[in-house]
């Protein structure tokens, strides 16, 4: 009985501890399960610590050898680019020019110009000396050809406004000498205001084109063939076409010669038209020139009024990919004064005081060729001819000039140049008579 109720005892606890023993063995294997995956986060944040750590070391052995490694050197410090110039209000101011020293070792034939004739420092065909004796070479150095000049460019009101203001220093000295301080006083060259399409002011001659000037040691080179001449001028240029009215002088040889007369008699203007011309082969220009020719003397009852022309073409033609070839021919009546720095004179008296207009041909012709980079030359001939009336003028007057340059010219760095001409020239009067001279030049230009 008693072995009976102690077996249905444990029957019944049996029973009763059979869902908590289950229940306990869902527990353990929840519990060991989430220890399992707990184990597995911690392998792999283990991985990502070592990974870190591993790269971090890495790191700093970059670090180390960055430390360890030579300085680079600073960076090269670049000249700042130049300013164009600078604003005043609407305006774009510029200023500029060169200093030429020149050094010439001359010979003249007929005779040495005095100290500080102008000779002595440019080519001047009619000046070159006729019959004095001939002496030993004379050399001189001189600075006069420096130069600077002052620009403005700007809109205003819409209009497209500019000045130039151009100076330098070709002209008589001043109070002192060689001797001591050499001076020499500051000349306008040229000063005039554009307006649009408009010139007014002083400026080379529309009759002139100064493109195709040779590149000479001399101050103009070729000086016998060339137009040449500065003044007050009206001009209006549209396009390739520009036309002027000009200051008029006339210059007068009396009846069978004798000094030069400077007239300031006109009543007109001299009256200039220009027509230019750009191809790929280079350029070409036309000029034509119409003037009046004018001189009073009350005291010796001279009223006389002539009429001069002339027609100037010019060119400079590439050849090759840096030679070019430039050329001017130039010719008319009463011109005299427009060309070879007034050989002759525009006009003649003749017995019953009237004007007879002088005619002249004129022409220059230049090779430029390259020989490297910064090393040029060039080779030139100018030659003027008059056609006087000897009956008139007399024989004392001059007849022909010519001049032959070769140079050689260096620029070892921007806008400086230094080289060497030779060049010899000659003038020929009425009578026979003539003079030469020789000259060789040394020279050295710095432009800024």
């Amino acid at each position: 009985m008693i072995k009976s109720s102690l077996l249905g005892g444990c029957v019944a606890a049996a029973m009763i501890l059979a869902p908590g023993a289950a229940f306990a063995q869902d527990a353990q294997a929840a519990l060991e399960a989430r220890i399992a995956q707990l184990e597995a986060e911690l392998n792999s944040l283990k991985s990502e610590v070592v990974a870190a750590r591993t790269q971090q070391a890495a790191q700093q052995q970059d670090i180390i050898r960055l430390e360890t490694r030579p300085a680079p050197p600073p960076p090269v410090q670049q000249a700042a680019a130049p300013s164009d110039g600078f604003r005043i209000g609407d305006h774009t101011v510029k200023f500029g020019g060169f200093v030429k020293v020149d050094a010439s070792a001359s010979n003249y034939s007929g005779g040495d110009p005095a100290n500080g004739d102008a000779l002595r420092e440019f080519h001047i065909p009619g000046s070159i000396p006729i019959g004095g004796a001939d002496e030993d070479t004379a050399t001189d150095f001189n600075a006069r050809q420096t130069r600077f000049w002052l620009t403005t460019d700007g809109l205003v009101g819409g209009h497209k406004v500019g000045t130039r203001l151009e100076m330098d220093f070709q002209t008589l000295p001043g109070t002192a000498d060689q001797r001591t301080t050499s001076p020499a006083n500051p000349a306008l060259r040229r000063a005039f205001v554009t307006i649009d399409n408009w010139l007014i002011g002083q400026e080379w001659t529309n009759f002139q084109n100064t493109a195709v000037l040779p590149e000479s040691a001399d101050f103009i080179g070729a000086a016998e063939g060339t137009v040449f001449a500065r003044q007050v001028q009206v001009r209006y240029t549209r396009g390739p076409f520009s036309i002027s009215v000009e200051n008029p002088e006339t210059t007068v040889t009396p009846f069978t010669g004798g000094a030069r007369i400077i007239a300031d008699d006109s009543s007109l203007p001299d009256f200039t038209a220009r027509y230019a011309v750009a191809r790929p082969w280079g350029d070409l220009q036309f000029a034509g020139l119409l003037r009046q020719l004018k001189y009073q003397n009350p005291a010796t009852d001279i009223d006389s009024t002539a009429t001069g022309w002339g027609l100037s073409a010019s060119t400079k033609i590439k050849v090759g990919a840096k030679d070019d070839l430039r050329l001017m021919v130039t010719g008319g009546e009463g011109i005299g004064r427009y060309v070879g720095l007034n050989f002759s004179n525009d006009a003649v008296l003749d017995a019953s005081g009237e004007l007879d207009a002088i005619g002249v041909v004129a022409g220059f012709a230049a090779y430029r060729h390259v020989w490297a980079p910064g090393w040029r030359s060039s080779l030139i001939w100018s030659a003027q001819k008059v056609d006087n009336d000897t009956s008139v003028t007399g024989l004392a007057v001059n007849r022909s000039a010519q001049s032959i340059h070769a140079n050689l010219i260096w620029s070892p760095v921007t806008a400086f140049d230094v080289g060497a001409e030779l060049m010899f020239a000659d003038r020929e009067i009425e009578s026979g008579a003539s003079g030469d001279m020789t000259r060789l030049i040394l020279f050295a230009k710095y432009g800024f």
